[in-house]
């Protein structure tokens, strides 16, 4: 058998030193092996313990979660898992500490005493996936890109809806190909990212800061509009629908779907149902399988299905599974994945004059995958 995932605690709150421990020790392949209060103690464990993954909450006094995250980044690259504050406040550092790399969070509920083993199931497969993630390189954080106001919504019907399914490791992967992405995109694109209800709207706002495309967060008829991406809120489904005055974003409390809600597989079913060969799937890296069967329903109405390939992927199994059902006609770099979508969604004539992908940027996954 395997050794146990060697995990330190970082938390300046005792309770927390007690509980997350307590949760994590009911998985016998997890081991903590200590605990720090804040930052400085945290470094010092780091070297005295050699933790596989590291929890860390992120308002400490001395040094913070996040000045503790810049040395890991910097001096260790050892995935870190946010124990993180459900709160506005909180949501803000949280997908700072994300931008800084950070493998994922966990939102600590209201009353952490009665309701941390709530989070039990959440934060055990993270810490499990953090221990096997790839240590992918993103570009540094642009806060502000633009300095002139973003153009007007575009006039033109979009020339394809492009749904986008992304888990773990996707914040700074979505941001990496949506800001890659002109202004002048000609489809529309959803995105279903698993997020907590509560942070989404945050995580939206700050991708519009640092895209030249337009981002804000889905709401029921929300019209789908060339150049601009729609966010799934948190704890929400996202449906797309054609209708006689315009193509909407349909938002439903719907039951949970492969234990998310958001999920993937219920957008993606609605892409196939509504746009069929108009429809674009992208998979994104994450844990599990949402999206899978959604994205096996796309290709089988004519639409186009992409998988990040496994070596750009923080964790590879959402693309994985939907690949290894044959459900995945292209296989793409997470580099050349935004130009992919450019050249798939420009207007007929566009296409006609446009070269071929050079060798690299993507590859077909063959007849059977």
């Amino acid at each position: 058998m395997s050794s146990p995932v060697r995990v330190l605690v970082v938390d300046d709150s005792a309770l927390m030193r007690k509980l997350i421990p307590q949760i994590l020790q009911t998985d016998p392949s997890i081991e903590v092996v200590g605990t720090a209060m804040d930052g400085h103690f945290g470094l010092k464990k780091i070297e005295e313990l050699k933790p596989q993954v590291i929890t860390l909450d992120l308002e400490m006094p001395g040094m913070s979660g996040l000045d503790m995250l810049k040395e890991i980044m910097r001096g260790y690259r050892i995935p870190v898992v946010v124990v993180s504050s459900h709160s506005t406040q909180g949501a803000s550092v949280t997908l700072k500490a994300l931008a800084l790399g950070a493998f994922d969070f966990v939102a600590k509920p209201e009353d952490a005493f009665a309701r941390m083993p709530e989070i039990t199931h959440d934060l055990v497969s993270k810490i499990k996936a953090a221990a096997q993630s790839r240590n992918v390189q993103f570009a540094p954080v642009r806060e502000k890109l633009r300095t002139t106001p973003k153009p007007a919504p575009a006039k033109n019907k979009p020339t394809r809806v492009v749904a986008i399914g992304v888990s773990t490791g996707g914040p700074q992967a979505l941001q990496h190909v949506l800001a890659q992405l002109p202004a002048d995109f000609a489809g529309s694109l959803v995105v279903v990212q698993h997020m907590p209800d509560g942070f989404t709207e945050m995580f939206a706002r700050r991708l519009d800061e640092v895209c030249a495309i337009r981002v804000k967060e889905a709401q029921s008829g929300d019209l789908l509009e060339a150049g601009r991406v729609l966010i799934c809120p948190g704890n929400r489904h996202l449906k797309v629908k054609r209708l006689p005055l315009g193509d909407v974003a349909v938002l439903s409390d719907d039951p949970r779907m492969n234990g998310h809600r958001p999920s993937v597989d219920v957008l993606f079913r609605s892409l196939a149902d509504e746009f069929a060969d108009r429809g674009i799937a992208v998979l994104m890296t994450g844990m599990g399988e949402d999206g899978a069967q959604g994205m096996g329903a796309v290709k089988a109405a004519g639409g186009l299905t992409i998988a990040q390939s496994e070596d750009s992927c923080v964790v590879y199994g959402m693309p994985k599974a939907a690949v290894e059902r044959g459900f995945a006609a292209r296989i793409v770099g997470l580099d050349a994945l935004a130009n992919t979508l450019v050249a798939q969604c420009a207007p007929e004539k566009e296409k006609k004059n446009s070269p071929l992908p050079g060798p690299g940027d993507s590859k077909s996954a063959g007849a059977g995958r």
